[in-house]
């Protein structure tokens, strides 16, 4: 029970160690600008204060679709979600503790198969598998920000669980910059290899600014 309380313990210093959003957030609109294979596809984006994600004046729908979806997975990792209610039903175990001090956390009752591995208060490996894709993610690098941190170099392997084949493999570089009293990504560098090909997705964020509050 001990060895429980202590890996449940090194996790949560870690979970609410990231830096993520308060209650006050209002939201922000950007100018994007998508470099893709030689293309360049501008535009607009959205967050609302409830982090719904809209993207706007981005003619090919593909783009458009990818640039969403991608949006929505970075924003997921900026929500504020309290530990018990992402994670209350959950055990821990403490697993192999490695040479670079990572500590993996081995997770029982989570909906997608998660597993850990956590180092000097931050999250420093996901796995999961959900459904026919199982994916670990190597964090690298993070940006300190007073209020938590943010993983700004990271890595991602998906596989498919059945054979352990490797399906898709991208690497990740993240800048965030403070506006207001809120950090919001400004650039996102995204290379992906899959199938002997690679390619590279650069996404710059300009003219940032916060949404007003909503009248009460």
């Amino acid at each position: 029970m001990a060895a429980q309380t202590q890996a449940r313990d090194l996790f949560r210093a870690a979970y609410e160690n990231r830096y993520t959003w308060d209650s006050d957030f209002p939201g922000y609109v950007a100018d994007v600008e998508l470099r893709q294979g030689g293309e360049v596809h501008t535009g607009k984006i959205r967050v609302a204060s409830d982090l719904k994600v809209e993207i706007m004046d981005i003619v090919d729908e593909t783009i458009q679709e990818s640039l969403y979806t991608q949006m929505r997975d970075v924003i997921t990792h900026r929500k504020h979600t309290p530990f018990d209610k992402a994670h209350g039903s959950s055990t821990f175990t403490l697993g192999k503790l490695d040479s670079s001090g990572s500590q993996e956390i081995i997770v029982e009752g989570d909906a997608m198969g998660s597993n850990y591995c956590v180092r000097e208060k931050q999250i420093s490996l996901v796995s999961r598998v959900m459904g026919r894709m199982a994916f670990i993610i190597h964090h690298k690098k993070s940006l300190e920000t007073g209020a938590g941190y943010i993983s700004s170099d990271y890595s991602a392997v998906f596989r498919n669980p059945k054979t352990n084949e490797i399906i898709r493999q991208m690497e990740f570089e993240d800048t965030y910059e403070p506006v207001g009293s809120y950090y919001v990504m400004t650039r996102q560098v995204v290379r992906t290899h899959e199938q002997g090909e690679t390619s590279l997705t650069d996404i710059q964020f300009s003219n940032v600014k916060l949404l007003q509050p909503a009248a009460v």
